[in-house]
């Protein structure tokens, strides 16, 4: 049978299992995955090990035994990861640094010094472990000691959640953020590793270390309930994001770490199952990331952290690897994966794909996925296998030495799926062995990290960008603010939308599409998105279809109004070379590909080229982005567009 006829089978096959699946924006369904595992408090005390034997890794001064694990190219790795850091100068981050978010909306005059830190500390910490000579340890002592001297481990941009609300770190009032979490799993592991070694120098550095942990992690853990914990404040409708799994991972290192009472860690870990219970419950079934591919490292990522540390914990009693849910959202990373780099971008999501290999690999190997663990295998390809800490990570690093061998030996393979479906997320891709690859999304306009783009698409070919998603600029005050609307690229009109009756979309869960369908067999995907756009654009019907056929887009809108107020426009993003000087007729040509659109003659067609200044958008993209706008030049109340790209 042929390959591709197989793919699309195996395609039309996934997309009838998930077709019951509600198709309804925000579902929030009562699974409680890990408490109905688990059973109850008292009966997750008697799964969990006593002190730290759950822990797979020799101790610091078992040489043989990290020698072996790591081998010589591992500990090559690490040691000269290591060796750049031995005169490395440690930031100071001052009062101004974390003010000056509040002045001019800038995250990166106080995150930059502090992540080159945090990376430096678990870089150090890892090279260590790798040599054991002791090199390494005067260093990561200043980073130990510098790090418990700071008011918080939380950024700048995160202090709004402090109670009292304040823009500089408040001592009284511990804040456990994302990046407070990362950093206190980081200081949890040196904690483990190295307090004999600290105490060998002097007793203080672990005495301090130890009660800075216990005030800044454990009691602040148990003593407050953060908004991303979604328990005692979160009510229906909120949004449930990466903040959860990631943060509750890395409390989790800290109490298994740190945590000798059976009481306490018990008490503790319960929390952590119910507030994960509620971020299963949040995603859809389907198994999507609404925040697109670049945040899967931080969602589905670091909820296969938190359940592998649960499952090794509880010695395998405490685990849901079996899931089918489970596998499909670690599945999404490698169907989002476009090829030569690039990824499907929705949201605030890069186009530039940033997958870690040996993560996928791992999610692959736990879940049963033969497809993810040869996707790794495809990745590290071309990128190798890192096991150098990023921003400190070092349990991903830990867990990466584990596996690199696997991988290493795994068959390398990415087939792309004739037609992957998420129902429940509205959100589809469809592919051919002609090298076409389309992404189209519905949704609604409340997603984590929204943009206002219910309909819009993506278009590939042979691996290239051509119709894009620009995405998103460096963060800023303003990207996480009421002002966030006023930034162009969150906007409808700079995706691949109409402006409809004159209006754009709105923002907000009640702006969604409605009646999804999907069609494997016929390479068809439509939405009806009249009620992403508010009352004013006037309505009632406009449903929006991609057809794919080889070497050839078909793009169909059906529409009718209640009034017609202003003349319509289609709006197409791009990044390639616009010719409009054959009337009816766009060439587009973008790094090798080109392509014609066809558009109806009743409309006309313009361009605009946006200069970029942004850095972020500027790595992706280059100095400029443009944007095509077919404008109707009659009022219509109802009729039909159909724009062919071939």
């Amino acid at each position: 049978m042929n390959r591709h006829l197989i793919i699309l089978l195996r395609g039309l096959v996934c997309c009838l299992l998930l077709a019951s699946v509600a198709q309804t924006t925000q579902a929030y369904t009562e699974r409680d995955l890990l408490q109905r595992c688990a059973q109850s408090r008292e009966h997750l005390r008697g799964l969990l090990a006593a002190d730290q034997s759950w822990v797979s890794f020799p101790d610091y001064k078992d040489r043989a035994a990290w020698d072996s694990l790591l081998g010589e190219e591992g500990k090559r790795q690490l040691v000269m990861a290591g060796e750049k850091l031995l005169d490395y100068k440690w930031n100071l981050i001052r009062a101004t640094d974390y003010l000056e978010y509040g002045r001019s909306g800038d995250i990166s005059v106080m995150e930059r010094p502090y992540f080159e830190n945090r990376t430096a500390l678990g870089t150090l910490m890892m090279a260590e472990l790798a040599e054991g000579k002791g090199r390494f340890t005067d260093q990561l002592l200043n980073g130990v000691f510098y790090s418990c001297e700071m008011t918080t481990w939380a950024v700048s941009a995160h202090l709004k959640y402090q109670v009292p609300r304040c823009v500089l770190p408040d001592h009284r009032t511990p804040l456990i953020d994302i990046a407070a979490a990362d950093y206190a799993s980081l200081l949890s592991w040196t904690y483990h590793f190295f307090r004999k070694e600290f105490d060998h120098i002097n007793p203080v550095i672990s005495i301090r270390l130890r009660q800075v942990l216990e005030e800044r992690a454990l009691k602040a853990y148990m003593k407050k309930d953060e908004w991303w914990m979604a328990t005692k404040e979160w009510k229906p409708g909120d949004v449930i994001n990466n903040w959860n799994p990631w943060c509750n991972a890395n409390m989790l290192q800290c109490f298994l770490l740190l945590e000798d009472d059976p009481e306490r860690l018990s008490e503790a870990v319960w929390k952590s199952v119910k507030s994960v219970d509620k971020f299963l419950n949040f995603v859809s079934t389907d198994g999507a990331c609404e925040e697109g591919s670049t945040y899967w490292g931080h969602a589905a990522g670091k909820l296969l952290d938190y359940l592998q540390l649960l499952h090794d914990a509880t010695g395998g009693r405490l685990s849901i690897f079996n899931d089918p849910m489970v596998r499909r959202m670690g599945e999404y990373i490698s169907r989002t994966y476009v090829g030569n780099g690039w990824a499907v971008n929705f949201a605030d999501a890069s186009p530039r794909f940033a997958g870690n290999p040996p993560l996928i690999y791992r999610y692959g190997k736990e879940t049963g996925s033969e497809e993810l663990m040869k996707f790794a295998a495809f990745l590290a390809e071309d990128r190798g296998v890192s096991i150098v800490p990023e921003r400190g990570d070092v349990y991903r690093a830990l867990q990466a030495i584990l596996c690199r061998k696997e991988l290493e030996n795994t068959e390398p393979r990415h087939e792309k799926e004739a037609c992957t479906w998420y129902p429940e997320t509205q959100v589809c891709y469809l592919t051919n062995h002609a090298g076409w690859f389309l992404a189209a999304k519905g949704g609604h306009n409340n997603e984590s990290h929204n943009h206002n783009d219910v309909g819009t698409f993506s278009l590939y070919i042979h691996g290239k960008p051509v119709l894009i998603d620009v995405g998103v600029g460096t963060y800023t005050r303003q990207t996480f603010s009421k002002e966030r609307y006023s930034i162009w690229t969150m906007q409808s009109d700079y995706h691949n939308l109409p402006l409809i009756n004159g209006v754009s979309q709105h923002q907000g869960a009640e702006f969604k599409a409605t009646s999804p369908t999907c069609r494997p067999e016929r390479a068809t995907v439509s939405f009806d998105i009249a009620s992403a756009y508010p009352d004013s654009a006037a309505v009632k019907k406009w449903i929006r279809s991609y057809e794919l056929k080889t070497e050839k887009l078909t793009i169909r809108d059906q529409f009718s109004f209640r009034k017609a107020c202003s003349p319509n426009s289609l709006h197409f993003m791009t990044c390639g070379n616009v010719n409009l000087s054959v009337p009816g007729k766009i060439k587009v040509d973008s790094d090798g590909e080109s392509v014609t659109m066809e558009y109806p003659g009743t409309m006309e067609a313009s361009a605009e080229f946006i200069p970029l200044t942004d850095p972020k958008l500027q790595s992706v993209w280059g100095d400029s982005v443009c944007r095509i706008v077919l404008t109707d030049k009659t009022l219509k109340t109802k009729g039909e567009y159909n724009i062919k790209i071939y």
